[in-house]
């Protein structure tokens, strides 16, 4: 092995968590100890992400194995990316290796024979026989981390599945333009068309809008507009609808702020297929989706129904088994949106009849379906939202975004800051690499909720707490 090449060790739950993870090192070489091979194997039977990506890092090896054509694997099998497998790498690749040798003595001992301790006793093994090199743990289990740099073992954590490095730099989807505005634009073109005000303007080199990002003016005439397109240095803007009067509003809802009135206008644009929506607790974000869904079921007839989701992550303990059908289920989980209807569901005239009669018609419309059944299924014509999306991985992520068939829209909602699946981050979560890889996407919009509407009071719990 070459000066400067390192070992990486991958630890099972990186694995578990990226299959491609095997093929993520560039020009290093990547080793596996035969007690992650032995984990892979226990966790390979089942319908579950963690069970479908054990079975795929099986079968990449195999391949690996196969397309080695019986050399020596103590030698190590190089790692070329299999078919349909395409990750940014330079031009060398690094080589395979696999525990063969056994370990006489575990660490702490012959008594505690745990998965992590002789992971360590491999990695200690090896980097007394490969001492050229620099052997790095690769895992996402903090106290195996610890555990190696008591044994003085260099661990780090698997950040190849980052969408961005740091997450402040993520995409807000509304900026704030400076006073001089228009004095930079002295060339401005605008029209009217269809009773809407639109302006083209040339950009400058520290101006870089995408489609559907939305721009204010923050003074006494509070201009707010959105980027329809922009292309080759030119782009063409319009000033967006307001949502906040009465007379306008969205089945019975108005903005009551600037991020909530770019919320609806991006909801009600029949033009942008997917929405994402992030924002802390009581930014409205259910409340918006699931007014701009049925008025756009109900009222246009633009989609047929509508289709909720989430992803079944407790919070605390788990409460044990649900009985019932897919939809009685989940209903335990979709408390947002019971909460929601009761404030969507209430009719001016009618009284208990009429609230009931309401009740009924938007329970015929608005269907909840189950995650976990998703694969191999296709929504034509519906307005799909997905609560909760900062618990998704970015796998999963693609699963949903990829049902959606023709006329269809998919909303994303979600807090960053409240992530309950293990081994997600703000930066690795399928919410923010939804946003990171869509916001240059024509047909997509993303609004960054930042006030609360829901009450004195969870507003400052939000702050203090």
């Amino acid at each position: 092995m070459t000066r400067g090449k390192r070992i990486y060790v991958l630890d099972t739950n990186v694995l578990m968590h990226d299959p491609t993870a095997l093929f993520r090192f560039e020009e290093h070489d990547v080793f596996l100890p035969m007690t992650v091979l032995e984990e892979l194997d226990a966790a390979k039977k089942g319908t579950s992400e963690v069970s479908r990506n054990a079975r795929q890092v099986s079968r990449f090896i195999n391949e690996l194995i196969e397309h080695g054509n019986g050399k020596h694997i103590e030698h190590g099998l190089e790692l070329r990316l299999p078919q349909g497998i395409q990750l940014e790498r330079g031009a060398h690749v690094g080589r395979l290796y696999f525990q063969t040798l056994d370990i006489d003595e575990p660490i702490a001992g012959k008594k505690r024979q745990l998965p992590d301790n002789l992971i360590l006793a491999a990695i200690v093994a090896l980097r007394e026989r490969k001492n050229e090199g620099q052997v790095v743990l690769v895992s996402k289990d903090i106290n195996l981390r610890i555990k190696a740099s008591i044994y003085g073992i260099t661990a780090e954590d698997y950040e190849n599945d980052r969408a961005l490095d740091d997450f402040s730099l993520l995409f807000a989807g509304h900026t704030e333009l400076p006073k001089e505005f228009w004095e930079r634009h002295p060339e401005v073109r605008s029209w009217s068309e269809r009773g809407h005000t639109f302006y083209e303007v040339k950009l400058r080199k520290d101006e870089e809008w995408h489609p559907h990002e939305f721009l204010y003016l923050p003074e006494e005439n509070d201009v707010e507009l959105r980027v329809l397109r922009a292309h080759e240095g030119v782009a063409t803007l319009q000033i967006v609808e307001d949502f906040r009067n009465g007379s306008h509003s969205v089945w019975g809802v108005t903005a009551r702020n600037r991020e909530q009135n770019f919320a609806l206008n991006a909801l009600m644009d029949p033009e942008v297929d997917f929405v994402t929506l992030m924002g802390t607790a009581g930014t409205g974000k259910t409340l918006l989706a699931l007014a701009a869904g049925l008025a756009q079921t109900m009222d246009q007839q633009r989609y047929r129904e509508i289709i909720m989701t989430r992803a079944t992550v407790s919070v605390g303990e788990d409460i044990g088994f649900l009985p019932g059908t897919e939809e009685e289920k989940m209903t335990p989980w979709m408390g947002a949106l019971t909460d929601n209807l009761e404030v969507l569901a209430t009719p001016q005239e009618g009284g208990g009849w009429g609230r009931a009669a309401t009740n009924d018609l938007l329970a015929s419309r608005i269907k909840i379906r189950s995650l976990n059944f998703m694969r191999g299924r296709t929504f034509l014509n519906r307005y799909v939202i997905i609560d909760e999306a900062q618990n998704l991985t970015p796998k999963q992520m693609k699963t949903l975004v990829t049902r959606a068939g023709p006329g269809s829209k998919i909303v994303c909602l979600g807090n960053v800051e409240q992530i309950d699946t293990p081994y997600l981050t703000e930066t690795t979560s399928g919410l923010t690499y939804a946003v990171d890889r869509f916001k240059g996407w024509r047909h997509s919009a993303h609004v960054t909720l930042r006030r609360g509407e829901r009450s004195r009071l969870a507003d400052y719990a939000s702050e203090m707490l």
